[in-house]
């Protein structure tokens, strides 16, 4: 499902989203083959409905999202009192060589990205953010991908 499902779902969240990522680091979380946590900065891709992450060909986050594609990808946050808000997108992600679509993420790159470098789109199957308002009090939106998300993406 890509990130289109949740700005059809949840567009105020995807919103959100769109102007943490803007922030240009995030962190993404993999899991390593021994089953354990991986945290990576990383300067993620929006692009037409659709969220990239270039990369290495030899980095230890290539590696962990080919044998289990599964991911977490979290928004950096502006200072230590949260201004701007938390966002955090989960789902799984793959390997993308199309060599259009790498065209697209390359257009809409905050970098240049070189021409080594592989490309993993992800799916959304979630998100969720966190808002810091009038004394403290934390306002909280959560999507989740349906079966109906699923099939109103599907084409006939």
């Amino acid at each position: 499902m890509s990130w289109q499902a949740l700005q059809a779902g949840a567009p105020e969240l995807a919103k959100l989203g769109e102007d943490r990522f803007a922030s240009e680091l995030a962190y993404l979380a993999t899991i390593k083959k021994d089953g354990s946590p991986r945290v990576h900065p990383v300067t993620p891709i929006l692009s037409v409905g659709r969220l990239f992450l270039f990369m290495e060909p030899t980095s230890p986050k290539g590696h962990d999202l080919r044998r289990d594609g599964r991911y977490a990808l979290h928004a950096s946050v502006l200072n230590p009192a949260g201004e701007g808000g938390e966002f955090l997108v989960a789902g799984t992600a793959h390997l993308n060589e199309d060599e259009a679509t790498r065209a697209l993420a390359v257009d809409h790159a905050t970098y240049d990205p070189v021409a080594r470098y592989i490309l993993f789109e992800l799916n959304v199957d979630e998100a969720a953010s966190t808002l810091y308002g009038d004394q403290g009090r934390p306002r909280r939106q959560h999507w989740r991908r349906t079966q109906q998300a699923d099939s109103a993406q599907q084409p006939p």
